[in-house]
């Protein structure tokens, strides 16, 4: 797999579905920051970098029955980017769910990007 978001989010998911307290992923800024923003929405309970330099990894501990995840979906791929303008940014599942998008302001929820009035590339949805 090229893709290290696509990547994370897998293992994310998939650790949820079979109940593990937590996954390993590789250590990238971008991941780290999707990271902060799913445990700072209560998807995730704790994340810690884990190494030195060579072999850096994230550690994350999946939030659990507090707030389970119920599907991740990576939107923007590396081969059919997306784009959204902030008039366009949509709830996901009624409300219940989280977009992340890539802005000049740096990694933001949809929430924060309508704060913020910024629009960017729409990286996942996660509900």
């Amino acid at each position: 797999m090229n893709d290290p978001i696509s990547q994370m989010i897998t293992h994310i998911h998939n650790a949820g579905r079979r109940g593990k307290d937590s996954v390993t992923v590789g250590f990238s800024k971008m991941k780290l920051a999707i990271a902060e923003i799913l445990e700072r929405e209560g998807y995730i309970k704790t994340l810690a970098k884990k190494g030195k330099k060579i072999g850096k990894t994230i550690e994350i501990s999946l939030a659990g029955s507090n707030r389970p995840i119920h599907g991740i979906e990576r939107i923007s791929l590396p081969s059919r980017r997306m784009y959204s303008s902030v008039s366009k940014l949509y709830k996901v599942q009624g409300g219940h769910g989280l977009v992340i998008l890539s802005t000049p302001k740096g990694l933001l929820s949809h929430i924060d990007a309508k704060k913020e009035k910024v629009g960017g590339e729409v990286l996942m949805k996660i509900w």
